[in-house]
């Protein structure tokens, strides 16, 4: 039986908004980020959707984030959190490389790339695969929604080639095995089914 993921990139944060990298360093939301927050909340209200199970990263970012949500009660994953940029967290984003960056972080203490993507996508195969979860809302990053969804994305689609914005919701199935990407939807997407 197919089963669905809902992966979301936590709200806008004060760093997002000063261009500050975030990687493990952590930053509140800004009143945007708890507004974009709230409306993937609406949207899923609105569309019928019912989680049977939620997950976090450890960082603060995704639990103000999965708190305006939804009410259920979420497990902290380590594994979901966002890329490890060593040194170069709290930095300015002006200071990163062009993508893809490969190992280029390894040096600075950082995490190579396949190294995090492994990561991540270990970590979601590992939730989906645990009985009863068949609709699961997993809250993480921006690098982490690039790199699982460049993971599974068809080779051909050239629709989804960069990190989704803060607070895009993207549905995969899962079918046991794999996962296919069927839907992101943005903040601007949401707005416009909820009338806003």
């Amino acid at each position: 039986m197919a089963c669905t993921l809902y992966f979301v990139r936590h709200g806008r944060t004060l760093f997002n908004e000063r261009r500050i990298i975030q990687g493990w360093v952590d930053s509140p939301l800004t009143p945007e980020g708890e507004e974009q927050a709230s409306r993937v909340g609406r949207y899923v209200r609105h569309a019928g959707i019912r989680f049977d199970h939620a997950y976090a990263s450890t960082l603060a970012r995704t639990h103000q984030t999965i708190e305006r949500i939804c009410d259920l009660p979420f497990e902290r994953v380590p594994d979901l959190r966002e890329w490890s940029f060593g040194e170069y967290e709290a930095e300015r984003v002006d200071l990163m490389p062009p993508r893809p960056w490969g190992d280029f972080f390894k040096q600075f203490g950082g995490e190579g790339e396949e190294e995090f993507s492994r990561r991540v996508n270990d970590a979601l195969v590992r939730i989906m695969r645990r009985p009863g979860h068949e609709h699961v809302l997993a809250v993480s990053h921006g690098s982490a929604s690039l790199a699982f969804m460049e993971r599974w994305r068809d080779a051909g689609d050239t629709r989804y080639t960069d990190v989704p914005g803060n607070c895009s919701l993207v549905r995969y199935a899962f079918d046991g095995e794999g996962f296919s990407l069927e839907e992101i939807l943005e903040q601007e997407d949401m707005r416009s089914v909820l009338g806003e």
